[in-house]
């Protein structure tokens, strides 16, 4: 769907509501971090009609991680983004509040030296991010790309905040059945789960000759259609246990190893901090 267009309203609505069936249905014992924040991005491009989305939560020293991104080329712009602390990812975490630019050619978007060019160059015109905050607890933010200015719709804002807003609530009851220590630990495991769900991207694309975006669907639709966690399945494609041609054909599910921890990894809560009072409209 073109990033300039909005879904139509049956279709809207019903995709609403598979969004949130969906992120519910992930808060029980096997929760896995990086597949809920895979499906919130996807889900965001599809129902709020915005070109990309991504996901970047903190990590335990107080920094932003990027955890999901709906393509390459979002997730290229998100680690600008994380890696130099300028951009409105970085910008709606620290104050608590969302940050939009409407178009990044305006001289108001110069105030991020760093991200305005880069986003550019990725072909991006317009960028928002809401912070996945809950009261005085920040665990990251919602980043929405557009390839188009203006490409989220004033009236889709309080819909892309109850995304925002139902992500933090399963993050933080997650969270919440944990110690600090633990947590930090679980976090370093969906980062280094991150980097394995990367390299078996390279060997899918490399073996049936595709892209990296393309890739990813493989592996997604491989796991969700044999009930095996994201990361499983990337390890398998590692270890030679699936290749390319496997995952096309839906092949034989892999075995299934022992996991030492039942759901996916989240950082320590961080100390409460005063929200930055709203700007004037």
């Amino acid at each position: 769907m073109p990033s300039s267009e909005r879904t139509p309203s049956t279709r809207r609505e019903t995709l609403v509501a598979q969004t949130l069936v969906e992120l519910v249905d992930t808060l029980d014992d096997s929760f896995d971090v990086i597949t809920f924040a895979n499906r919130l991005a996807q889900r965001c491009v599809d129902v709020l009609g915005v070109t990309e989305a991504g996901v970047a939560i903190a990590d335990p020293a107080g920094g932003l991680q990027v955890l999901a991104s709906s393509s390459e080329q979002m997730r290229f712009v998100e680690l600008v983004e994380v890696q130099s602390g300028d951009g409105p990812c970085p910008e709606a975490h620290r104050l608590g509040r969302p940050v939009s630019e409407d178009d990044l050619c305006l001289p108001s978007a110069a105030r991020w030296p760093v991200f305005t060019p880069a986003a550019l160059g990725a072909g991006f015109r317009s960028a928002y991010a809401i912070p996945l905050r809950r009261h005085q607890h920040r665990v990251g933010a919602l980043n929405l790309f557009s390839q188009v200015p203006a490409g989220l719709h004033r009236d889709d804002r309080p819909l892309a905040q109850a995304l925002a807003d139902t992500a933090v609530i399963a993050i933080l009851q997650q969270r919440s059945l944990r110690d600090h220590q633990l947590l930090a630990d679980q976090l370093q495991r969906a980062l280094d789960s991150r980097i394995v769900l990367e390299q078996a991207k390279g060997m899918i694309a490399q073996q049936a000759e595709l892209g990296p975006d393309d890739a990813f669907p493989l592996l997604r639709d491989f796991a969700r259609h044999h009930n095996r966690r994201l990361t499983d399945v990337a390890r398998a494609v590692i270890a030679g246990a699936l290749s390319a041609s496997d995952l096309l054909a839906g092949g034989p599910a892999p075995a299934r190893a022992p996991r030492p921890l039942s759901w996916g990894s989240l950082p320590p809560l961080p100390a409460p901090v005063a929200a930055a009072p709203a700007s004037s409209p």
